[in-house]
């Protein structure tokens, strides 16, 4: 198990590592100048000259990566280059309101996911089965920043039913609940059809299990069979997906809340690069990586602890 581990957490690693190189070349890729851009044509050279040093983007690239590297590991994260604010302060700022968007979105996914797997199982081969089957098919093709658009425009726009944009009003609940409503939607959406495929999966796999046909003989109804025996043993690999893709909902967070101008790590990310404020861009997606390769190996980690065929497959 510690070999794996250390083989896991080595991976993980490498990802963050190149994620924050092809960053770095992406900036060097993006047509223009930083400083025209971020200061406008009529800034003096004097004035874009400060900037770039400021940014630190006169140095050779590879010194750039090495430095940032070296002042992340210290908690160092850089500045803020209008206002001059710690880096890791904004991202800090913005973080809870995506997690809140991110869970909220699992939670909205796995209340209506789970109990559709239920359902399907109990009408298996019949007609609602096969829609919800079929439905849960194509949810899980739409990406959710397209959910969030469509959404916006009926909900919003159209029938007027939801804020377009924001977080709600500061110290008011339920207008903040009404503001997450449809990003949550559109992130859960998807994941809905995921937890559902997957619940019907297991669960058809228990069904035939010995424990299940002595329940069924003693006369107990199909629905309380599936929910108190079949559930708790079909929802370890649910549990599994779950956590897997917990880090996944979270980058999807981040798409939607730039569609819904909602404040976040999206809101911010797609301000500082209109603006190619290069060290907030770096910042919030090292500590955004980091999450999500965090998160992905403790999943990873859970799952070869339940099932030691995952560390033989991996060390194979």
């Amino acid at each position: 198990m510690l070999a794996y581990a250390v083989k896991r957490i080595g991976l993980g690693l490498l990802i963050l590592v190149l994620v924050m190189v092809a960053m770095y070349a992406a900036v060097f890729l993006v047509p223009g100048d930083p400083a025209t851009v971020a200061l406008g044509p009529r800034a003096t050279p004097e004035l874009k000259r400060l900037l770039i040093e400021r940014m630190g983007l006169d140095q050779p690239v590879w010194w750039q990566i090495v430095e940032f590297f070296r002042n992340a590991l210290t908690g160092n994260l850089g500045y803020d280059v209008w206002s001059n604010r710690p880096v890791s302060t904004l991202v800090m700022e913005a973080l809870p309101n995506t997690l809140i968007l991110g869970l909220t979105a699992l939670a909205v996914a796995l209340l209506i996911g789970v109990p559709l797997g239920c359902l399907s199982v109990m009408r298996r081969g019949t007609t609602a089965d096969a829609a919800i089957g079929v439905l849960s098919v194509g949810v899980i093709a739409v990406p959710s920043f397209v959910v969030a658009i469509y959404s916006l425009l009926l909900f919003a726009v159209t029938l007027r039913w939801l804020p377009a944009i924001g977080a709600g009003e500061a110290g008011d609940l339920f207008s903040q609940a009404r503001a997450l409503v449809m990003p949550a939607a559109a992130i859960a959406l998807g994941w809905i059809g995921y937890i559902a495929r997957m619940v019907r999966a297991s669960m058809m796999e228990v069904m035939g299990e010995p424990h299940i046909r002595t329940a069924r003989s003693f006369g107990l109804p199909e629905w309380k069979i599936v929910s108190k025996y079949a559930l708790r043993i079909a929802i370890i690999p649910t549990i599994s997906l779950v956590a897997v893709g917990l880090g996944s909902i979270l980058s999807s967070a981040v798409f939607v809340e730039a569609v819904f101008a909602r404040p976040g790590i999206g809101k911010l990310i797609t301000d500082a690069v209109s603006t190619r404020n290069y060290p907030v861009v770096m910042g919030t997606v090292l500590i955004m990586t980091a999450i999500y390769v965090s998160i992905t190996i403790a999943a990873d980690l859970l799952i070869a602890r339940l099932d030691p065929r995952v560390r033989d497959v991996f060390r194979g």
